[in-house]
This record gives structure tokens, sequence and C-alpha cells, in this order.
């Protein structure tokens, strides 16, 4: 197995119908060796890892096989650290058409299912060092209710679904080819499906047009994971079909975790493999202090005598002359107090490296709440989630193109890509007083806007919405305040100028 996905390269910088075989043909074998990784660290997540094929060839009766399946663990925290929230798109201008228009495009995210679509992105990324993600026009929508709104000149378009579909892939089934000149952009990318007869259809993209073959594959079965087949090539292809395609974008985008795209559990698989065969080691020797052997001095028994102590439990010796018969059982105990230490200190290195918090609470009673984050290792965690943060931004980037494109095409949008921040809602709650005082001080300064103090404190996912809600409700408060005291003002002056009137009255009579 390699460490790392290679990112595929070519040298063209246009695909047409005539070279688009050739170039899938011959990046299809470095897709097939990222396949091969990417379905073995799958099925190591899954609980499928290397310690189930363990031998042993002293009492190989007793041969336990413990899966610890601490990858799982390691994806299924980074994943809902990362994204247990739903992640939003907030304004990074400050009018209210922005912010509306903003508003209309999270509206668009949840009608598609985007929230459960990062989440299985994310696992991708975090189990295999990349996820995929398409993007194409809901032509169903478009077709049957944009339109014919638009055509009647009705009013904007706002149903129960988007006129885009958003799809996660499996990378073992797509990639995506670069140039190899300034910046690698995209160049073409590739999704296939296997049939039922063997053949494989490809669909690639290069942004312009859509192609669409199919070949078979000498050596298919690599493509099912799980079967060990090695492919050499396509044996045969058909044509490609050619189809326009409108939004002038590659509709795969890759999603990299890293540079290298390694997966996050990737670097410490030789340290997860040791803790699974340290805990089958550990039950291996509780059962064989339990079924511990029999040693015989200077007596012999055959093998219908050894069945019988084995049933009953029991053996009856006699001594010869001088030379005395004995019985004993050869026992030694694994300490498992070491075996622990050893097991703590492996699990907290996986820890120390991948970036996770430990769950052992410290010893110290005396920490702060800052210092007890710092030390159980929850400032690492969130350092390497704000580090996966930007390469996830990078490819949204990417993908809002793409959305802003189709939006502009039929339903009409006035938000361009510079007006749209990506956030991720995540620990909002934690610190809250000290987020309150932060929040409360600067407000309580004249020479600090309210929008910066509503950004840096850290309390609200979309600090210009809070501010904007807020900045609304105090003129709202302070409106119906200046009412209050008018009132008041005008039914004490009322009630005056009627005591005066009464006690002039009363001077006269």
């Amino acid at each position: 197995m390699n460490f790392g996905r290679t990112k595929i390269l070519r040298d063209e910088t246009e695909i047409t119908a005539n070279n688009v075989v050739q170039i899938v043909s011959e990046t299809f074998s470095y897709h097939l060796a990222n396949l091969a990784d990417t379905n073995y660290l799958y099925q190591y997540y899954c609980g499928n890892q290397p310690i189930l094929s363990r031998t042993k060839e002293i009492r190989p009766e007793i041969c336990n096989k413990i899966v610890e399946n601490r990858a799982n663990e390691i994806v299924a925290f980074k994943t809902g650290y990362l994204c247990g929230e739903p992640l939003q798109y907030i304004s990074r201008g400050d009018t209210e058409n922005v912010s509306s228009e903003i508003g209309k495009l999270n509206d668009m995210m949840m009608l598609c299912g985007k929230s459960a679509l990062d989440k299985e992105l994310t696992e991708w990324m975090y189990i295999a060092g990349s996820g995929y993600r398409m993007i194409l026009p809901n032509q169903s929508a478009i077709n049957q209710q944009i339109i014919p709104k638009l055509q009647n000149s009705e009013s904007p378009y706002m149903e129960d679904e988007a006129p885009f579909s958003a799809y996660t892939l499996d990378p073992r089934y797509c990639y995506v080819v670069y140039n190899s000149g300034l910046g690698e952009p995209p160049l073409l990318g590739v999704k296939y499906i296997i049939k039922q007869d063997g053949k494989v259809v490809i669909s690639a993209y290069n942004g312009k047009e859509y192609f669409e073959f199919e070949a078979g594959i000498l050596g298919v079965g690599a493509l099912v994971p799980g079967q060990n087949i090695k492919p050499s090539g396509f044996s045969n292809y058909t044509q490609p079909t050619v189809k326009k395609f409108a939004t002038g974008y590659i509709p795969i985008i890759e999603y990299p975790l890293n540079n290298a795209r390694l997966g996050v559990f990737e670097i410490v698989l030789p340290i997860l493999d040791a803790i699974n065969n340290v805990q089958s080691n550990r039950l291996d020797g509780i059962e064989q202090f339990i079924q511990s052997l029999i040693l015989l001095y200077n007596c012999d028994i055959d093998e219908s005598d050894s069945k019988a102590l084995r049933s009953a439990g029991l053996i009856k010796l006699k001594s010869v002359g001088d030379i005395k018969a004995d019985l004993k059982i050869l026992s030694e105990q694994l300490d498992q107090s070491q075996t622990q230490t050893l097991i703590d200190y492996m699990y907290q290195t996986v820890l120390n490296i991948v970036g996770m918090p430990n769950r052992n609470g410290g010893k110290s009673t005396s920490d702060t709440g800052a210092a007890s984050l710092l030390r159980d290792g929850w400032e690492s965690a969130e350092a390497r989630a704000k580090n996966d943060e930007l390469a996830f931004k990078e490819s949204e980037r990417q993908f809002l193109k793409i959305v802003l494109r189709i939006m502009r095409d039929t339903i009409g949008t006035k938000l361009k890509l510079s007006d749209i921040e990506t956030k991720f809602t995540r620990r909002n709650y934690e610190n809250i007083t000290n987020k309150s005082q932060v929040l409360t001080t600067m407000l309580g300064c004249d020479k600090i806007a309210p929008i910066l103090a509503f950004t840096h404190c850290g309390l609200f996912s979309d600090p210009e919405d809070a501010a904007k809600q807020s900045a609304e409700y105090y003129e709202k408060a302070k409106a119906e305040a200046q009412a209050d005291a008018k009132r008041l003002a005008d039914e004490a002056a009322a009630n005056a100028a009627k005591k005066s009137n009464n006690s002039g009255g009363d001077a006269i009579a």
C-alpha cells in the first residue's frame, strides 16, 4: 500500500472527442492504484483489519483476533467535530440585498440535502484523503416548474426543489485529471459504473462537453471492492458520444484533505495494528493461563488416559521405588498492568498524532477552563479542524461557482462569489461567559463598530445577521421606549392640567 493518493496530471491543455478515450485509458492505471489504497482504508475503517488473518504457531488452538476499531472512532470524531452542525453560507457584504440572497442560497442548499452530503463527503475525506462532489442542473425542476413560471412572468421561483442537484461520489469510482501547467487547473472529470455484463460505462466532463463510452477492462474484478485482481487496461471500447454541457465548469470537484491526500488514520496504521496485536495476545495470555499445560514427572500415560484426565480432571499416579511420580501445572500469567501501560501509551500516541482530545480528564483540579482545554487536547483538535476547513473551503469555492452559474441561468440571482463566505458552525457555546464579556466590553467602547464586536466575540455562526437582528431589535426597543416615555409624559401633563383646573374652580367658588 502507498501512503497518500496520487494526483493525476496530464500535459494536454484541451480534451476533445479525438483524445478523450486515450487520456482516460492512460490515466486509469493511476486511478486503479488510488482505488486499491482507498478500498484498503475503507475496509480498515469498516473493521476488516490485518489482525483477522493472524496465525499462531505455538498452541494455534488459542488464537484470538481482536479488532479495536480506533480508525472508525477517529473518523467519526473528526467528521462530527467538523460537520456536526450544518455548514452555512454567510454574507461578506453589508447590504440588505446580499443578505436576502444569501438566505435564498441557504434555502436551496437545504432543499438539495446538502448537510447530509457534507457529512458523507467529509467521511470520505478522512478515510481516503479525498472526497468527490458532483453538481448538475436539476433538469426535472427546470423543465417542469422553473421555465413555465419564468415564461408567465410570475413571482421569483421558490418551490420545494432546487434548480441544481448535488451528489457525493464514491472516490473508488471517479477521479479528476489536472493539467500539469501553472496552478494545475482541472482538465477532466471522470466517473464510471460497472454493468452486470462486466462492461464499464465511463462518463467524462471537460466543462463544455460531456463524453460517454463503454469499455471492457481486462481484470474488471479489480474494480469491485474486495477482489484482488490486477487489471491491465482497456480491452475494447466504443466511440464516445458527445453532448454539450452548458455550465462551463467541470461538475466533478475533488475535495483533498491535504496535499499528500492522506487519510486521517493512515499515518498511524502501524500503531493501530500494534494495538490490535497486543489486545489479541493479551486475551491469548488469559486463556493460556486458564488452560495451562500439565507437566508429568517420572511417569507416562497413554492417549486414552490423557483424554480421561481432560474429561474427569483427575489422574492417579504411582511411584516406583525411589523414583517419585509428580504432576504440576505449567502456568505463567501475563502482567496485565504492564500491558495496559503499553496500550495506553500507544493510544495516547495515536491521539497526539491525529489531533484528537484524550478522555482521561487530567489529574489537576485547579486548572481554568482554557487550561483544561489545552491540557486535554481540545485546542489541538480545534487547530486541526481549522486546517481542514481551509482545504474544504477552497474546493467549496469551485462548487459555488457552478451553483451560481446554474442559478443565474434559471431562477436568477444577483450574488457574486465574492459576496459569499463559508462558515462552519462549531463550538459557538464553549466559554460562553468569556465570549459574552468580550461582546459586552467591545459594544461598550464607542470607538469599535458593533459589527466588529459581533464578528470577533465568537458567539455567533453568522455575525452579520446577528448584528443586523440586534440592531433592528435595539431600534425597535428604543422606539417603543420613546413612545412609552412620551405617553407617560403626556399623561402626566394631562393630569397636571386637570388638577390645575380643579384647584382654580375651587378658589373661584
